[in-house]
């Protein structure tokens, strides 16, 4: 059974050492905490890479992050993986639960996660199963 939350979310981003891809082209390498609040309670770090085309505009990033707390009160962890693409300002991001990665009650979970950034303020809707729920 698919089911949705809501809510809002903290974050602290830091750089972390840039990444060398070759020929003197460097990733950017970000440090994200997050604190989500709802029905959704938990923190998560992110680990991101995330590079930048010479066209204005045009961008990339792959992240993993790993969430710990509470899920509509059934407690354990997650991985989420991101993608995200910036084409000459047009935004997508793909941002999904890894298969088999839910531990203690969240054994099971599967689901996507939109981002909403309003006014400065983080927003999140999480579509989501969970096996036996």
């Amino acid at each position: 059974m698919s089911q949705q939350v809501k809510g809002e979310f903290d974050v602290k981003r830091s750089a972390e050492p840039a990444c060398d891809m070759g020929d003197g082209v460097e990733a950017g390498h970000f440090r994200l905490d997050k604190r989500f609040h709802g029905d959704l309670d938990a923190t998560s770090v992110v680990h991101m890479l995330a590079v930048a085309t010479a066209v204005e505009g045009s961008a990339a990033y792959v992240a993993i992050e790993r969430v710990t707390g509470t899920l509509q009160g059934r407690s354990g962890s997650f991985f989420m993986q991101h993608n995200g693409t910036m084409n000459r300002g047009a935004a997508t991001l793909a941002l999904s639960v890894v298969p088999d990665s839910g531990t203690d009650q969240l054994k099971g979970l599967a689901g996507d996660m939109k981002i909403d950034i309003t006014d400065g303020k983080h927003f999140y809707t999480f579509d989501f199963s969970l096996d036996g729920a």
